[in-house]
């Protein structure tokens, strides 16, 4: 569960940063290179393996180098996992409202 909940905190850390969120957006098209990444980015090459390392440890993005090239993709499960405890807190309220809205009702002649 530690483990988990590690991950979680590295992944929700990672996605705080416009510019790793903009990496992440153009990795969800389809694998690219860190030259494809750095492009639209305002960042040096070494600002931008910096935050492409981030993605990484988090386990959001996973890189293989062919040659000189390196070539980054998404990793699902880990924005499965972010998904699934953002989902769990969503259904959490709607109960938590729902029942709101129904003492509401009951209690609206009172």
């Amino acid at each position: 569960m530690f483990r988990q909940d590690a991950l979680l905190d590295l992944a929700f850390q990672a996605l705080a940063d416009p510019s790793r969120r903009a990496m992440v957006d153009r990795l969800a098209i389809g694998p690219a290179s860190v030259s494809e990444l750095a492009r639209p980015l305002a960042l040096s090459l070494p600002g931008v393996m910096q935050h492409l390392a981030v993605l990484e440890a988090s386990g959001l993005v996973r890189s293989q180098k062919i040659g000189r090239v390196r070539t980054c993709s998404i990793e699902p499960t880990a924005f499965r996992q972010a998904e699934q405890w953002i989902a769990e807190r969503r259904a959490l309220w709607e109960r938590r409202l729902d029942r709101l809205g129904q003492f509401l009702e009951e209690t609206k002649d009172e």
